[in-house]
């Protein structure tokens, strides 16, 4: 019975986390909509999909123990997007299959780090979690350069009026503008190091909850 529950626990932490990954990773696209603030949202974006993909890939490699498990993950979360942005697509949505593999080349250099330390835990959340935080963002700019024309898109599938509160204000250019490729691998590199000790400890306090 202990067993069952255990594994029960470990799915059910998988799913969620790998649906609300997909949650944010169809907010994370919005960005192409909001020409002014493109490349700030695209910061914010790249940074929360980091800290969303180091959590879980990390709780289920250290569950597993076995490298390869942090990219499988990244592809659950993939194929999740694929099929909410589907139902997205069926409203009228735009649909592109480049937003969404790029955690797969993240949660490689995961394995990778997992894998090169022989395991070792303390390794995986400082160096791992550093490859992750720097590399998402370079990988997310994929979006930036093959996406439609932000304008065009914008123009083509309209959003509803904003109320006064929402409307967006001009952006600080010169700040997140210049660079969001850099913001969001600094930043990235150093929240991620945290999410990942964080996903290490979810399977230690797992395991404690169901001795």
């Amino acid at each position: 019975l202990m067993v069952w529950l255990r594994r029960c626990t470990h799915y059910l932490f998988i799913v969620v986390v790998a649906v609300n990954s997909t949650l944010l990773t169809i907010d994370a696209g919005d960005y192409i909509f909001y020409t002014d603030w493109a490349r700030t949202s695209f910061t914010v974006f790249s940074i929360s999909q980091t800290l969303m993909l180091v959590v879980g890939a990390c709780y289920y490699l250290t569950f597993t123990g076995v490298p390869g498990t942090a990219t499988y993950y990244a592809l659950i979360m993939t194929v999740y997007t694929w099929v909410a942005k589907g139902a997205w697509f069926a409203l009228g949505y735009p649909y592109d299959f480049i937003v969404t593999p790029v955690w797969l080349p993240s949660a490689m250099l995961l394995d990778l780090a997992y894998w090169a330390t022989k395991r070792n835990k303390h390794s995986l959340i400082l160096f791992g979690g550093v490859l992750v935080g720097m590399s998402l963002p370079l990988f997310n700019m994929v979006n930036l350069i093959t996406v439609a024309d932000p304008l065009e898109t914008a123009f083509k599938y309209p959003r509803p009026t904003l109320p006064p509160y929402m409307t967006p204000i001009e952006p600080q250019v010169g700040k997140f503008y210049n660079s969001p490729v850099a913001l969001g691998a600094g930043a990235g590199a150093v929240l991620s190091v945290t999410m990942a000790a964080l996903g290490v400890k979810l399977n230690t306090w797992t395991y404690r909850w169901m001795a």
